[in-house]
């Protein structure tokens, strides 16, 4: 038994996350959602920073929205960038269930579109989860800096590929483009953070108050 085979063992009781991951299998959807320790831990990021402007990346099947609604105070609001408006409807079918689609809104199509529109609106967040299309990370990483207000976190799932990161003969654009991110999450003068290498790996950072 691998370290998080035991982590999980202590998670397997959440029937509602369970049905989300079985109507994502059954609707012939990718299993990419996140893995439910990090989901366990955007709750609980969300909740210890009293996030109430969340921003996702990556919808998918409203897994990870669910993590991040859970977080939320009752006047919190969880704002969610989607390409596929199937997989919109189907997340915000799974938020209401949960008891949270009147705390969301989705935005559906080009996830840089949309980040362009939020900041043009002057619209700012107090989280961030980006698990998207992984080519893009770098870009979304940087509206996700102009959007923050001081002090949020940014996390961003699967900073390792599936081992492809780590693996020097690997070099097509998404592993190219997450060595990039991973780096700039961790480097990054605006930011404080660090990359936590469990599951498929999770970059998380803070973002520094600006200067004057």
């Amino acid at each position: 038994m691998n370290p998080e085979e035991y982590a999980d063992r202590f998670l397997e009781n959440d029937e509602l996350l369970a049905r989300v991951q079985q109507n994502i299998a059954d609707r012939g959807m990718p299993a990419i959602s996140i893995a439910p320790g990090y989901g366990r831990l955007l709750t609980m990021l969300v909740a210890a920073t009293k996030a109430e402007q969340v921003l996702e990346i990556g919808a998918l099947g409203g897994y990870s929205g669910i993590c991040l609604a859970r977080g939320l105070s009752p006047e919190g609001r969880l704002t969610s960038l989607e390409l596929k408006q199937d997989y919109a409807d189907l997340a915000l079918a799974h938020l209401t269930e949960a008891g949270f689609g009147h705390q969301v809104e989705f935005k559906v199509g080009l996830a840089a579109e949309s980040l362009e529109q939020l900041k043009q609106e002057g619209r700012t967040f107090d989280f961030f989860f980006i698990d998207a299309d992984k080519e893009n990370y770098p870009v979304y990483l940087e509206y996700a800096i102009e959007l923050a207000n001081p002090g949020a976190i940014i996390a961003g799932d699967n900073t390792f590929l599936r081992g492809r990161t780590l693996n020097p003969d690997k070099n097509g654009p998404s592993v190219q483009a997450m060595r990039r991110f991973n780096e700039l999450m961790a480097t990054d003068e605006r930011l404080i953070g660090t990359i936590l290498p469990a599951y498929d790996g999770l970059a998380v950072a803070m973002v520094k108050p600006r200067q004057p």
